[in-house]
C-alpha cells in the first residue's frame, strides 16, 4: 500500500488529482510514469495538457542542462536576457513570420490564469468598457478576473465574492445541433433593449477542455469573429490548453482562418512543464503603461530556453503536425469502434487532434468509473464536463504508436469491465425487484 499519510496530514483538502491517482510518482520519461514501487503507467493526462512533448523530453532537457551549466540567468523579471532574446527571435522566425502575423508579446505571471487576467484588463482598457462575453462550459482560470469568465459552478462558488462584468452566451451546440447560437448572440447585440451591456471583448476556447471536450465548428468561429468586428469587440482566444499543437496545428484556431486580437498561451508553451504564460496582442492594442501589469515570475528564463527549443525541434516544418494528425485518426477510429460496440449505452465521441473525449450519459458516474479502472490497469487519465461525464484523452503529442495502442487497449478493457459490471448489477436489481 502507498503511504500517503504525510500528504493527508500536511496538505490542504483542496488537493485533487492525488485522490484520483493515489500513488507516489517519482520518475517519468516520455509517456510513462513510474511510482515508488516501480510500477509503470502510461500517461494519457500529460499534466492537464502541460506536457505535450512528454516528460523529461531529452532534446529539451539537454538544452536546459547546458544553459544551467553556463550559469545562465534563471530569474530575470522583465529584464533583457539572452534566453528571452533567443525565444523572441524563435517565435518571430517559426510562428509569426511564416503566417504573416504581427503580434506583440507580453510575458505575464507563470500560469494560464495570469495570461487571461492580463488579456481581460487590456481589453477593458482599450475599449473603455467593462462587460465581457464568455460561453457556457468555458474555463479560463480560478483567479478572480478569470473566474468571472469561467462557467463551472464548482469553481465559481469557491470565489467568496460576487463575480460580475461577464455575460454568458451559449457555446456552439449548447442548445442542440440545429440551433445557431451565433444568431442568438447577434440578435442580442443588435437590440438596444436586450439588456446586454456593450462588451469590450469576447473570450473563447475553440475546444473546451475542462468543459467536456466541446468543439466549436469553423463556421461558428468565423461568425464569432464577424460579430466582434461589426460590434467593436475584441476577440480573445484562450489557447492555453488546446494550443501548442494539441489540435494538430500550433494554434487551435488556424484551421478556421480567424485572426484573434489577443491570444493567451501557457501550459505546454515551455514544453518541459516549466511555468510560463504569454499574451499575444495586436500592436495597436499595446496601451499598457510601463509596469502597469506586473509579476515577479514573468521572467522564467529556464522556460524561455525550453520553449525556444520546442519550437525549433517540432514546429520548424510540417512533419510533426502530420504525425499528430495521423495519431488523431488512430485515436478517433478506436473510440468510434468502441462506441459502435455498445450501441445501446449512450456513448459518443468528440474532439480534435489529440484531445478526444469518450462521452458517457451524464449523472451516471460511468466516466469516473472507467477512469478509475484505467488507473488500476496502468493508465493515467482524467474526466471533464459539467457532470464529469467525459473521459478526456490527452496523450503527449510525441507518444509512440505502441504506447498509444497500449493506452487505448486499457480504455477498451476498462469500458468493457465497467459496462459489464453495471449490466450485472442492473440484472440483480431487476431480479430482486421481481421478487
Amino acid at each position: 500500500m502507498t503511504d500517503l499519510k504525510i500528504f493527508d496530514r500536511m496538505e490542504s483538502e483542496v488537493r485533487g488529482y492525488v485522490r484520483s491517482f493515489p500513488v507516489i510518482f517519482n520518475k517519468a520519461r516520455g509517456s510513462v510514469l513510474e511510482d515508488e514501487s516501480g510500477r509503470q503507467y502510461i500517461d494519457f493526462f500529460s499534466g492537464a495538457g502541460t506536457l505535450n512533448y512528454g516528460h523529461n523530453n531529452p532534446q529539451l532537457k539537454e538544452k536546459l542542462i547546458d544553459y544551467l551549466n553556463t550559469d545562465g540567468l534563471v530569474h530575470g523579471l522583465d529584464m533583457a536576457t539572452s534566453a528571452k532574446k533567443y525565444f523572441l527571435e524563435t517565435v518571430d522566425k517559426i510562428l509569426l513570420k511564416p503566417r504573416g502575423w504581427d503580434y506583440r508579446l507580453q510575458f505575464t505571471g507563470p500560469t494560464g490564469t495570469n495570461a487571461v487576467e492580463a488579456a481581460l484588463k487590456l481589453a477593458r482598457q482599450v475599449k473603455g468598457r467593462q462587460n465581457v462575453i464568455s460561453f457556457t462550459h468555458g474555463f479560463h482560470g480560478v483567479s478572480t478576473g478569470s473566474l468571472a469568465v469561467t462557467a463551472n459552478s464548482k469553481f465559481r462558488s469557491a470565489a467568496g465574492v460576487a463575480l460580475g462584468n461577464t455575460s454568458f452566451m451559449p457555446y456552439d451546440g449548447y442548445l442542440g445541433p440545429d440551433v445557431n447560437t451565433m444568431a442568438y448572440l447577434e440578435r442580442l447585440l443588435e437590440d438596444p433593449s436586450s439588456g446586454l451591456d456593450h462588451p469590450a471583448a469576447v473570450i473563447v476556447e475553440t475546444v473546451q477542455g475542462e468543459g467536456g471536450v466541446n468543439v466549436a465548428t469553423q463556421r461558428w468561429l468565423r461568425e464569432l469573429q464577424r460579430l466582434c468586428r461589426e460590434h467593436d469587440m475584441l476577440l480573445i482566444v484562450d489557447d492555453i490548453q488546446v494550443g501548442c499543437g494539441r489540435t494538430g496545428r500550433f494554434f487551435s484556431f488556424e484551421q478556421a482562418g480567424i485572426s484573434p486580437d489577443i491570444i493567451t498561451l501557457s501550459k505546454s508553451l515551455s514544453g518541459f512543464g516549466l511555468p510560463m504564460s504569454l499574451v499575444l496582442l495586436r500592436p495597436e492594442l499595446d496601451v499598457w503603461k510601463p509596469s502597469a501589469h506586473n509579476g515577479t515570475f514573468r521572467g522564467n528564463n529556464l522556460a524561455f530556453v525550453t520553449a525556444a527549443q520546442a519550437l525549433e525541434s517540432y514546429w520548424a516544418d510540417e512533419q510533426f503536425e502530420n504525425e499528430i494528425l495521423a495519431k488523431e485518426r488512430q485515436v478517433r477510429d478506436w473510440l468510434e469502434n468502441l462506441v459502435h460496440s455498445y450501441p445501446d449505452r449512450g456513448l459518443s465521441v468528440r474532439g480534435r487532434g489529440l484531445i478526444q473525449g469518450l462521452v458517457t450519459p451524464p449523472g451516471a458516474g460511468l466516466a469516473n468509473d472507467i477512469a478509475a479502472q484505467c488507473f488500476k490497469q496502468g493508465l493515467v487519465i482524467e474526466t471533464s464536463g459539467a457532470h464529469d461525464e467525459v473521459l478526456k484523452l490527452l496523450p503527449a503529442l510525441t507518444i509512440s504508436n505502441e504506447e498509444l495502442t497500449q493506452g487505448l487497449d486499457i480504455i477498451e478493457r476498462s469500458v468493457a469491465q465497467c459496462l459489464s459490471k453495471r449490466g450485472s448489477q442492473a440484472k440483480i436489481l431487476k431480479i430482486g425487484g421481481a421478487r
